[in-house]
């Protein structure tokens, strides 16, 4: 669909349809770098790089191995320059034979806004009652409903928008540790952080490089994925990378097709409609005003998550917005939950420009969620709330 193309720029096809072992593959044909820019740390005088200050490792051995191998030239940058035979051989992340030019940048900063924090690079780990809780809104209402997917001992990876609150959630809760959370920059583990710092694990308990996080996404070896969506059609099949109206919002897919291909289970969270005006009420949710943009479509405008491929491999696909939750079926998408406030045909089958599915044993989401006050949340068996209803 669409050949990748995210306008008509892109004329030239990099993906191709081939049989493979008695089954369709898409084919891309491998990009030659003939420069790789990448980024550590410390160098010694022979260009071995350590990343004793960084927040992930990222690909930049495997960066620096795909320049070197055809033909290409190597720039790293970083903070210093030391003596030869002073860094220690099991720090080195990548060889000197593999770099051609070091650039020293004495500023650079760890994240795009912070200068250095030595709890990014697992130097020090931050008291957790330092983590700022989630402020008390719809964000945090949903975030918090996405928190009761959750089950102690998972390993969950996390996408930007509204899913990176979760983690704070749990911490509110007096649930954090129950879940490890899994980076696709590589952090394992501790506390992912927020806005520009997002990719970034406080207290984290390791760091892969990226490459080999995402060959355990890929692999469908962790055993969710928290993420967020921008439209969803009839066929369960999501848009994130893609929307016409709103081309200066659009940053492409990044991880998300990697991470959705095989994940065992998938809370998408988001806005029902755009542009919607919400409040809380005591105990549920007003809509104030209706948003002018319908989210949940006929077709979306890119497949950056196949539904019909779900469905297929038997995947646990589950949409969380601010007034209902939705489940994929095979026969499409169903409402299986409605938030306390919120009127079904008008708020929720109206506003959607398919027709859904509605479950018989249709149930209310917990009060609790919509109050300043935390839930009694517990991951122990499964997601429960315990004494928080109201």
């Amino acid at each position: 669909h669409q050949g990748c193309a995210m306008n008509a720029a892109a004329s030239e096809p990099i993906v191709s349809v081939q049989q493979f072992d008695g089954e369709e593959w898409l084919y891309f044909r491998s990009i030659v770098p003939d420069v790789s820019i990448i980024r550590a740390t410390t160098a010694d005088e022979r260009g071995n790089l350590t990343y004793e200050h960084e927040g992930a490792y990222l690909g930049g051995l495997e960066q620096a191995l795909a320049a070197r191998n055809n033909g290409g030239i190597v720039i790293a940058q970083v903070k210093r320059v030391v003596e030869n035979g002073t860094l220690k051989p099991h720090d080195v992340r990548v060889p000197g034979v593999l770099v051609d030019h070091i650039v020293i940048a004495a500023d650079q900063l760890q994240t795009t806004l912070t200068p250095y924090d030595p709890a990014i690079s697992g130097e020090i780990f931050r008291p957790l009652s330092s983590f700022r809780n989630a402020e008390m809104n719809v964000q945090k209402v949903i975030a918090r409903r996405v928190a009761m997917e959750l089950a102690d001992g998972m390993a969950v990876n996390i996408g930007f928008g509204i899913s990176a609150n979760v983690p704070r959630i749990l911490l509110e809760e007096g649930q954090h540790g129950k879940v490890t959370w899994v980076i696709e920059q590589g952090a394992v583990g501790g506390v992912p952080l927020l806005d520009f710092k997002f990719g970034c694990s406080s207290n984290a308990d390791a760091f892969m490089p990226s490459p080999h996080q995402f060959i355990y996404f890929q692999a469908g070896g962790f055993d969710a994925s928290l993420l967020s969506f921008m439209q969803i059609d009839r066929h369960g099949s999501v848009n994130v990378s893609k929307l016409s109206a709103r081309p200066h919002v659009t940053a492409g897919a990044g991880g998300f097709v990697d991470i959705t291909a095989r994940a065992k289970k998938i809370v998408f969270s988001g806005f029902f409609t755009a542009g919607a005006k919400l409040s809380l009420a005591d105990g549920g949710i007003r809509i104030d005003g209706e948003g002018k943009v319908k989210k949940v479509v006929g077709e979306v405008e890119h497949i950056s998550f196949s539904g019909k491929r779900a469905v297929a491999q038997g995947q646990d696909i589950t949409y969380v917005t601010e007034r209902c939750v939705m489940k994929l079926t095979p026969d499409g998408l169903m409402v299986t939950e409605l938030a306390p406030g919120i009127d079904l045909q008008r708020d929720v089958l109206a506003q959607a420009e398919i027709p859904l599915g509605v479950a018989n044993d249709l149930k209310v989401t917990p009060d609790a969620l919509y109050r300043d006050r935390p839930i009694g949340l517990s991951l122990n068996g499964g997601a429960s709330l315990g004494g928080a209803h109201g």
